[in-house]
């Protein structure tokens, strides 16, 4: 019982991430990416969006609860569900601080200007772009995790 609680638990923290991600791109992306660099300017000044408030906590527990699902569930059917989804976390992760991170702050620090910049402007629709194929890779690592929640949680490996 209790390794199963600890892998929903897990479970639940990564689809809360998914949630975070596709509110962003429904809400947050399309008007930060609709007039760079003017708009932009709802990331500055003192009331700027600061989804940093989110994201930064929301990683380490997530990765915490899946490791903890992972230690929990190591000798069943489940492990390899759970591993696979936390390597594809951690890949996910380090792109994200190597390229999405960066590069955001390197647009969101641009000067304001009424004036839409072609180049900023471009590289909005990139960073956009390949934030969409980001969380795709987030929905198809939950739907492993979730395919090893549905196995048995006292299956013990062959």
């Amino acid at each position: 019982m209790i390794r199963t609680l600890l892998l929903i638990l897990g479970c639940i923290s990564f689809i809360i991430v998914i949630g975070g991600a596709t509110y962003e791109h429904a809400a947050v992306v399309p008007v930060w990416t609709s007039a760079v660099p003017a708009s932009l300017h709802m990331f500055q000044g003192e009331y700027g969006l600061a989804a940093w408030n989110f994201w930064i906590p929301v990683h380490p527990i997530t990765m915490v609860l899946l490791l903890t699902g992972l230690i929990a569930n190591w000798g069943t059917e489940r492990r390899n569900y759970v591993l696979v989804t936390i390597l594809g976390y951690a890949g996910v992760l380090a792109v994200t601080f190597v390229y999405f991170v960066p590069e955001l702050m390197s647009l969101v620090q641009s000067s304001y200007s009424a004036t839409i910049d072609p180049d900023l402007t471009r590289r909005a629709l990139t960073w956009q772009s390949a934030s969409l194929v980001r969380l795709g890779s987030l929905i198809v690592m939950a739907i492993i995790l979730l395919l090893g929640l549905s196995k048995p949680a006292d299956s013990k490996l062959k």
